[in-house]
């Protein structure tokens, strides 16, 4: 069977013996029971049941007779049979879900409404999520379903592999992306590097992306995204500054709170209109301050 057909017969949600008994009459094309069952190896026990299963599915039909013989509908047929099944399962699906949906909205919203009415301020305006694969994961996020604007506080954005395609996403879909680093002068030498590295890819790949390196050091890390001075949108996710404390133990506060995000870009744009100037696409971390030098 060759790959295409293995991902069909997937679609199919067949048992193995029904799969194996379609296959060969596709093959064969009409035939008996027990001649079927004698090629697939199927019990002739089960080959009636399997048979009467993929006839009631429609992709097989039945020729009285004596003996009785089975054939394959055309594979188009089949195929559009496939999709009818799937479609009448999912109305069946639907109605048995409206059936009880009031019944269940009655019994649980009353009960999560008391859960949320008991939500302590500081629940209400964060979640928290681990620093690594699941603070990346959430960054990802942010970047795919922002609309206006994404800005990311950052030491060297030396994560930035594994948001990349989502940043790509963002900036092809015109989402103005602003970029803050930490000033070099206050990095590690590698992260010097790291960081030079990281701000030449900008220069190359991401020219419309606007990066900035900050004049002080930066109290928070993080993104957020669509930020509203009207308290109508905006997401994030930031964590503070703690050196001390190696990343697998440390944890990253996810907010959706518009008011919140408004203030952190209040914060942001503060430092990008006055305490920051624009990242050279790649400077030498090694060279000195003074040219004569």
């Amino acid at each position: 069977m060759s790959e295409s057909s293995e991902e069909f017969f997937s679609l199919l949600d067949l048992t193995e013996y029904e799969a194996e008994a379609l296959e060969e009459l596709l093959l064969l094309g009409r035939t008996t029971a027990p001649d079927l069952a004698e090629a697939t190896g199927i019990p002739k026990a089960r080959i009636y049941g399997v048979l009467d299963s993929l006839a009631e599915a429609g992709y097989i039909k039945m020729i009285s007779g004596r003996p009785k013989r089975y054939e394959p509908h055309e594979p188009a047929a089949i195929t559009e049979r496939v999709v009818e099944n799937r479609r009448h399962a999912y109305e069946r699906f639907r109605e048995d879900v409206e059936a009880i949906e009031e019944a269940f909205v009655d019994e649980y919203a009353p009960v999560r409404d008391r859960g949320i009415d008991e939500l302590s301020p500081t629940e209400d305006l964060f979640h928290v999520v681990d620093v690594g694969e699941p603070s990346e994961r959430e960054t990802r996020r942010l970047f795919r379903e922002a609309e206006n604007g994404v800005y990311v506080f950052s030491k060297s954005f030396g994560y930035i592999d594994a948001v990349r395609p989502a940043m790509r996403d963002a900036v092809d879909r015109d989402v103005n992306v602003n970029v803050l680093l930490l000033n070099p002068e206050s990095l590690t030498e590698e992260n010097q590097r790291r960081q030079a590295e990281i701000r030449e890819m900008f220069n190359e790949s991401f020219p419309s992306v606007a990066v900035r390196v900050s004049d002080r050091l930066l109290p928070w890390r993080g993104t957020f995204i669509d930020p509203s001075l009207s308290y109508e949108s905006g997401q994030g996710l930031l964590m503070v500054e703690q050196e001390e404390v190696p990343n697998h133990h440390r944890q990253a506060a996810v907010t959706e709170n518009p008011s919140f995000v408004a203030g952190m870009w209040q914060y942001f744009d503060l430092l990008w209109r006055h305490e920051s100037v624009p990242a050279d696409p790649s400077p030498d971390p090694t060279a000195s301050d003074s040219a004569g030098e």
